[in-house]
C-alpha cells in the first residue's frame, strides 16, 4: 500500500530546500551537483533504494564480508558499512562522476568503506560504459541515444569474489547482472540481493540465470518489486 505522506514529504523537503535527508539512520545529500531531479525526489519521499535498503538491515550483520556491485550514490554501501563494520564492505561503481558525490555521503555517515571506480565484468578487460545525465540510467548496457560513452577500467568479478571472500553480494548493474550472476564464481556467497532489468535483458535470460543460481543451491527468498533476495539453501551464515 502506498505511503499518503511521502508526496507531503517530498513537497515539504523540495519547498524547505533540505540539504540533507535521513534514511535508515543513513545521512544522504540532496544537493550534491549533478544529482537528478528524480533521484533527489526519491530522496526526499525516502524511496530510493527502499527495497535494498530493508533486505541490507535484514542481512547484514557485524564481521559478514560484503561486496557491492553499482554503488550510485552511496546510500546502501553507506548503510552496509556501518552495520558490517571497518574492512569489510568493498564497493564498485563505473560512473566516474559518481565518486565526489558517493564519498561526500561515506563522509557523512563517517563511514570508509573501499571504494573501487572501475566496472565490474567477467574479464577485467576495459569496457565501453554508457553514462547517461540521468545516473539510474547510466550502464555497461546500452539503454539510450543520449548516452555517453565512455572507456573504463575494469576489474574480473571472479578474481574480486577470490580476494574480498565475500558472504553477501549486493547488485544494481543496470542489466549486466544476468553475465555476472550467469557465469561468475560465488564460492563463499550465502546471500545476493540483486534487482533485475527484465526491460533491458529480457525475461528468458533472467530465467536462464536464476536456474543457473538454482543449481547452485540458491533459492529466491524474497522478490521485493524488481530486487531479489537470494539465499544459499547449502549455506550457513555468510562467510565472515
Amino acid at each position: 500500500m502506498a505511503n499518503p505522506f511521502r508526496n507531503v514529504k517530498l513537497h515539504w523537503r523540495r519547498l524547505m530546500n533540505r540539504r540533507v535527508v535521513e534514511l535508515d539512520g543513513i545521512k544522504v545529500s540532496t544537493a550534491a551537483a549533478g544529482l537528478p531531479r528524480s533521484v533527489r525526489s526519491a530522496l526526499f519521499k525516502e524511496t530510493y533504494e527502499v527495497h535494498e535498503r530493508r533486505l541490507v538491515r535484514q542481512i547484514v550483520r557485524p564481521g559478514n564480508r560484503v561486496l557491492e556491485i553499482g554503488a550510485g550514490i552511496g546510500v546502501v554501501a553507506s548503510l552496509a558499512a556501518r552495520l558490517c563494520g571497518p574492512g569489510n564492505l568493498v564497493s564498485y561503481e563505473a560512473n566516474p562522476k559518481l565518486e565526489p558525490i558517493i564519498r561526500g555521503n561515506f563522509a557523512l555517515n563517517g563511514v570508509e568503506p573501499r571504494l573501487v571506480m572501475r566496472a565490474v565484468n567477467l574479464d577485467g578487460r576495459p569496457v565501453t560504459f554508457n553514462r547517461d545525465d540521468n545516473i539510474v540510467s547510466s550502464s555497461l548496457a546500452k539503454r539510450g541515444s543520449s548516452a555517453e560513452a565512455i572507456e573504463v577500467a575494469a576489474d574480473a568479478f571472479d578474481d574480486i569474489v577470490r580476494d574480498h571472500r565475500p558472504g553477501i553480494v549486493i547488485m544494481d548493474v543496470e542489466g549486466i547482472e544476468t553475465d555476472l550472476l550467469s557465469q561468475g564464481n560465488l564460492d563463499g556467497v550465502a546471500h545476493i540481493v540483486v534487482e533485475i532489468h527484465p526491460q533491458v535483458t529480457g525475461q528468458e535470460v533472467i530465467d536462464t540465470m536464476l536456474a543457473r543460481l538454482e543449481g547452485l543451491g540458491f533459492a529466491v527468498a524474497e522478490r521485493a518489486h524488481k530486487t531479489l533476495h537470494l539465499v544459499r539453501e547449502t549455506s550457513g551464515t555468510p562467510a565472515q
